[in-house]
């Protein structure tokens, strides 16, 4: 475990000077590090420790570069969706949410190669309600995952805020909703001795971090500020993707075979209990079938099931679609690992 905390921290040291370089992100660039030792559940305890202590310690450092107007609309709307985000995490799977996080950090790419012209085009006055939406749906993500850094840099470049005010805002913005998360984390019990330690890690190593990089951010220019914000995101979420998707293929059973013949293509996605087969023949066209729950089943498709299992070992159920033609359903029944095949 000490080799484990040792790594993390210096890790950590290196994610948050990116982190302040780029506006954020410190915690989008730990979140497949904190996969690896620790289940999904309690990593966002973990990282809201060190983004907890990281916030506080980036106030004292630029306290007085904070934007107060994108801070009065922003705290009040993200403290009730923290609530609500950190409440549902014992009932959605992270995993998803960071997938779809993932999308929207590589959808980054094309400011990358926009001119310097274009990304300097900020300064955008954004509606007082897009700043509640912007804050509501932080706070959201930030309670489910533990992270949003990198997710709303792009909003708070477009504002035409100067990197110092970025970093500064963006931290008296999300301490209060870290503060939050922590209650909530440790009252629903989604902590451990190891996720604690890791987060004590993560904790002083930001504070190292953010005391350094006063020294760092003067000699960048605001374009070269946003171009490596920018390209943090992509990165961020280039390896986001890649971490989760395999934790999401390993957890759901996710498989996809093909197979073919003289006279058909065979495509099958499996996911979770569901089955969906697609069968391409050269004269009968595209048919789909998808597998269906015994208590999807209702009038004489339930009877017949039933019926089925009085003589079979067990009974497996497909819906059949058929461009043209009326839907159908297959049975397929197994009695001593024979497999005898009904239409209904």
């Amino acid at each position: 475990m000490i080799l484990k905390i040792a790594l993390l921290f210096a890790g950590t040291i290196l994610a948050f000077w990116i982190s302040a370089i780029c506006g954020g992100g410190a915690s989008l660039i730990l979140i497949p590090i904190l996969n690896l030792l620790l289940p999904t559940s309690l990593v966002p305890f973990s990282l809201t420790i060190g983004t907890f202590t990281s916030s506080a310690s980036r106030i004292a450092v630029f306290k007085q570069h904070i934007n107060w107007k994108i801070f009065l609309w922003f705290v009040p709307f993200s403290i009730p969706a923290v609530l609500l985000g950190a409440y549902l995490i014992k009932y959605v799977n992270p995993n998803y949410l960071q997938l779809i996080v993932a999308f929207f950090l590589i959808a980054n790419v094309p400011q990358l190669f926009a001119s310097k012209n274009k990304t300097e085009e900020t300064g955008k006055e954004y509606p007082k309600s897009a700043l509640a939406l912007i804050g509501f749906s932080a706070g959201f993500i930030s309670g489910i995952t533990g992270a949003v850094g990198l997710l709303f840099n792009r909003f708070y470049l477009k504002f035409g805020l100067k990197k110092e005010e970025i970093v500064a805002t963006r931290a008296a913005n999300e301490i209060f909703l870290h503060l939050i998360k922590l209650i909530i984390y440790i009252s629903l019990g989604l902590y451990s001795n190891m996720a604690l330690w890791l987060g004590i890690a993560i904790a002083v190593a930001a504070i190292v971090s953010s005391y350094t990089v006063k020294y760092i951010l003067p000699h960048l220019s605001e374009n070269l500020f946003k171009k490596i914000g920018y390209g943090a995101m992509v990165i961020s979420g280039i390896t986001l993707f890649t971490s989760t998707s395999g934790k999401i293929v390993q957890q759901d059973q996710i498989e996809i075979n093909s197979s073919s013949t003289a006279n058909k293509n065979v495509y099958t996605m499996s996911w979770r209990n569901t089955r969906v087969v697609m069968e391409y023949k050269a004269q009968g066209g595209i048919e789909i079938e998808k597998s269906v729950q015994p208590d999807e089943l209702s009038g004489h498709l339930k009877e017949q099931y039933h019926t089925l299992m009085e003589h079979y070992d067990e009974v497996h159920v497909e819906k059949v679609y058929v461009l043209g033609k009326k839907t159908s359903h297959e049975f397929y029944c197994y009695k001593d690992n024979v497999l005898t095949k009904y239409k209904a």
